[in-house]
């Protein structure tokens, strides 16, 4: 008999995609899964500030080009770790594109170690900090 389930780097990053599908920016939608020895820790995407409207309500909020009204994936997943007392040091994190660097810096400083991505998205910085820094990149 043949095992028909998905690898683990499948089955996570299939959530990630999940995931993404609440994002309320509709310029891009990114979903983030936070995991340790193949558990789920946390998970976010893009929107806006808990308690304020979204893009999808009242349009974006743009500088430069980015629309700046929603917090980013990443840090959404790394938010709700700390708001529910989740350590994440030593954790991997899947996400649906590669990091901004803004958010690669909080993942750094928030001790995950290993990032898959399934996209690469803007920002070739975060290959170098993360050689310097020791931490796996892999876009799947």
């Amino acid at each position: 008999m043949t095992d028909s389930r998905a690898d683990w780097h499948t089955y996570f990053m299939n959530i990630a995609k999940q995931v993404a599908t609440r994002s309320t920016c509709d310029r891009k939608h990114v979903g983030a899964v936070i995991v340790r020895e193949k558990r789920i820790l946390s998970t976010g995407y893009n929107g806006s500030i808990r308690g304020l409207p979204h893009c999808d309500e009242i349009g974006h909020l743009m500088e430069n080009g980015h629309c700046v009204r929603t917090m980013h994936a990443e840090a959404n997943a790394i938010v709700q770790a700390a708001c529910n007392g989740v350590a994440i040091a030593g954790s991997e994190i899947y996400i649906t594109a590669s990091p901004c660097f803004n958010c690669f810096k909080l993942m750094a400083n928030a001790g995950i170690i290993k990032i898959y991505f399934g996209e690469f998205y803007r920002d070739e910085r975060i290959w170098e900090f993360a050689q310097q820094l020791g931490i796996e990149m892999t876009e799947l």
